[in-house]
């Protein structure tokens, strides 16, 4: 019998985008999470099968399991999701992706390599925005630097945050930055760095950010100096170096609620993604100071997120995939962008 896969978190923003093109590519996942009545209008909506199951017992889901090949874990934050769920995928024998972009998160699955390599699994986490195309450019620049040292990325992405997003940006708001320091996932103040770059216009302002490539470009290239950038406002620099100073304060946790509550429901809209771009800059060098650039073109965050996450769905689905943990270019190389629309890399 061919297989299927469980779409976890399926109601939520990121996941109906991922439900949506999956059927519209002729799959049948079986939608899950912990809402009965959110996931009952969905399968109805998209006439599919749905299991309720909360991630701290998730046996509900053994009959599912039974015809499934892949777990896609789209329920974050994925620090509260990801041990139950990995031991689950372990014992039942199911790969594993999601579409995280916590170093935390990465980090974890990373501990994980044996165990999946025993079972004959695939832990890849961050088959979306996070980390696709920054960890395919990560691995095109280490081929043509192969000595390098050293690696910078920055990113622009047009169209605004998901709900999910911004609760856990909000939750991790105390934390800091991170970048890697020979080797060492190190934490920095936020805004650390900050230098312009050349994305769609010359001369933007970005800074850094701890973004998922600090985890996974290290494990894609060996590469053991890495800083991650986002593009954003002088105004906005100001306000993530003034979070250094009262960041303890907004991770209170009754000052963390109220935050969290004031986040709007829901995502960009069609008509705002399709409108948007998202544009990434990656440069390595090596000790000697010779360096390699390339610049890369794709959709917007949300929509590249759903495409990415479903076509490397298919090719797990079609028994394509290296057991152990893995990132996106570890497990179908560099060019793996470039099997998405709209995905354009120039060499600098």
């Amino acid at each position: 019998m061919e297989k299927t896969f469980i779409i976890y978190g399926a109601y939520g923003y990121t996941g109906e985008l991922i439900t949506e093109l999956a059927v519209q590519k002729g799959l049948k996942p079986i939608l899950s999470g912990r809402s009965e009545v959110k996931l009952q209008q969905m399968a109805a909506a998209y006439d599919l099968e749905y299991v309720v199951a909360d991630v701290e017992n998730l046996s509900a889901l053994d009959a599912a399991a039974e015809r499934s090949a892949l777990f896609l874990n789209c329920a974050g934050p994925f620090k509260r999701t990801i041990r139950p769920v990995l031991q689950y995928c372990l014992d039942k024998r199911l790969h594993y992706t999601d579409i995280t972009g916590e170093i935390e998160v990465f980090e974890t699955a990373a501990r994980y390599d044996e165990k999946a390599k025993v079972r004959g699994i695939m832990i890849l986490p961050g088959t979306g925005f996070d980390v696709v195309p920054s960890d395919c450019l990560a691995a095109y620049l280490k081929s043509r630097l192969p000595d390098a040292t050293h690696l910078e990325l920055a990113f622009k992405s047009g169209g605004g945050l998901s709900h999910g997003t911004a609760t856990t940006m909000v939750e991790n708001i105390g934390s800091g930055g991170a970048i890697r320091r020979d080797g060492v996932i190190t934490k920095v103040p936020n805004a650390y760095r900050v230098k312009t770059f050349d994305f769609d216009k010359p001369g933007q302002m970005a800074a850094t950010i701890p973004w998922g490539d600090v985890s996974t470009a290290f494990y894609s290239t060996r590469i053991p100096n890495v800083m991650v950038y986002i593009s954003m406002s002088p105004k906005s620099v100001q306000g993530m170096k003034l979070g250094n100073y009262i960041g303890s304060i907004l991770s209170v946790p009754f000052v963390n609620d109220l935050l969290k509550s004031r986040i709007k429901k829901g995502g960009p809209s069609a008509e705002v993604r399709a409108k948007s771009a998202s544009y990434l800059y990656g440069e390595v060098t090596n000790e000697q100071g010779k360096k390699a650039a390339a610049k890369l073109k794709t959709l917007d965050g949300y929509t590249l997120t759903a495409e990415t996450a479903v076509l490397i769905a298919e090719k797990i689905l079609a028994g394509n995939f290296k057991p152990g943990f893995k990132t996106p270019s570890l497990a179908y190389g560099a060019d793996l962008i470039l099997e998405v629309r709209g995905s354009e890399r120039q060499d600098m």
